[in-house]
């Protein structure tokens, strides 16, 4: 086992490529969850800048800027570390650091797919998947701040359409659009 697995995703090591699966999409998560455990990391420098005003009591700020800046540096590679993957088979997210989880959901057992977009959402460029799926009970339920999500959307719903998942209906000549 090296390193890297605790420093990159990599979550192309996990397809199915003797089946002839390939990736269609990747998706990190959306800039807006790296704003609070930056802001920690700023805060820690911040604690370390007034060490020397603090005089005995330096220690206090030495330890708030360590645990500001673990903290802050954890979830920043926490939320890098988490993928969402549309491949031509399946949908699935991996996440975790030390303990790495995986959950995924063939193509074929994607019933509905909600789309939720909150209005910071719709201003900031992100939003939320929720699948439904034949299954009771799913490993893959929601993946939260998925940027530019109607392409993403699409992007699901075409690699459904080409599976042959759903019937393809042809518009009338005479359809001029709703």
């Amino acid at each position: 086992m090296s390193l890297s697995r605790f420093l990159r995703p990599e979550a192309s090591r996990r397809l199915l490529v003797d089946e002839g699966e390939f990736i269609v999409d990747e998706v990190s998560k959306h800039w807006v969850c790296y704003a609070v455990p930056t802001l920690m990391v700023v805060a820690a420098i911040g604690f370390a800048l007034v060490m020397p005003l603090l005089g005995p009591g330096w220690w206090l700020a030495l330890l708030a800027a360590l645990a500001a800046a673990s903290v802050g540096f954890y979830r920043i590679h926490a939320e890098f570390m988490d993928r969402f993957l549309i491949t031509n088979m399946r949908v699935f997210r991996v996440h975790g650091i030390v303990d790495q989880h995986m959950a995924t959901m063939p193509i074929a057992r994607i019933l509905d797919i909600s789309v939720r977009q909150t209005l910071p959402g719709q201003l900031l460029g992100y939003g939320h998947f929720v699948f439904e799926s034949a299954a009771q009970d799913q490993g893959l339920k929601q993946i939260n701040f998925v940027p530019r999500i109607e392409e993403r959307d699409l992007t699901i719903q075409r690699v459904i359409q080409r599976a042959g998942l759903r019937a393809r209906m042809e518009a009338p000549a005479d359809w001029d659009g709703i």
